[in-house]
C-alpha cells in the first residue's frame, strides 16, 4: 500500500489548494469587471446625448474662433461660419435641455446668446479685435448660464 502524503486514494496527485484558490478568485475578479462594464455601458445608454452634443459642438466651433485670434485669421471667411454654426445651434438649446425649457432664467440666458450672435453676423467682424468682441460677449452670455445652471 502506497501512503505517500500528496497522492489521493484513487492515485493522482492532489495539486496545491492555494492555486485553486487563487485561479478562482482571478476568474471572479474578471467576471466582475465584465459584469461592471456591462452595467455602466447600460446606464450610460439610458442618458440622452443630445444635450452634451449641442454643448460639445458649440465648444468646438468657439474654440476655433480662439484658434483663429491667437493665429491671427480674422477674416470674414475664417469667422462667420463659426459664427453661424454656433447661432444654429443656439436655436437648439431650449429643445436639448428640455427640463430647463420652462425657467424664465434659462430661456433668457438662451435668448441673450442668441442676441449677441445676431448682432455679430449682423455686422461680421473683419478683424480680430472685432472676433474677439464677439467672442467676449458670446463667452460672458455662456459663463451667465453655465454659473445659473452647472453650479
Amino acid at each position: 500500500m502506497n501512503t505517500t502524503p500528496n497522492q489521493t486514494p484513487t492515485g493522482k496527485p492532489s495539486g496545491n489548494a492555494a492555486s485553486r484558490y487563487l485561479f478562482l478568485f482571478l476568474v471572479g475578479l474578471a467576471v466582475g469587471a465584465v459584469a461592471t462594464v456591462m452595467a455602466m455601458r447600460a446606464l450610460d445608454a439610458r442618458k440622452d446625448p443630445y444635450p452634451e452634443a449641442v454643448m460639445n459642438v458649440m465648444s468646438a466651433h468657439l474654440g476655433a474662433l480662439y484658434k483663429n485670434v491667437e493665429g491671427n485669421r480674422c477674416a470674414a471667411t475664417d469667422t462667420i461660419p463659426h459664427l453661424q454654426t454656433l447661432r444654429t445651434m443656439a436655436n437648439d438649446i431650449e429643445h436639448a435641455f428640455g427640463d430647463l425649457r420652462e425657467d424664465s432664467r434659462f430661456a433668457g440666458h438662451a435668448s441673450d446668446l442668441r442676441a449677441s450672435l445676431d448682432g455679430a453676423l449682423s455686422s461680421p467682424p473683419l478683424a480680430c479685435n472685432g472676433v474677439e468682441a464677439a467672442l467676449k460677449q458670446v463667452g460672458a452670455n455662456c459663463k451667465a448660464c453655465h454659473q445659473d445652471f452647472r453650479g
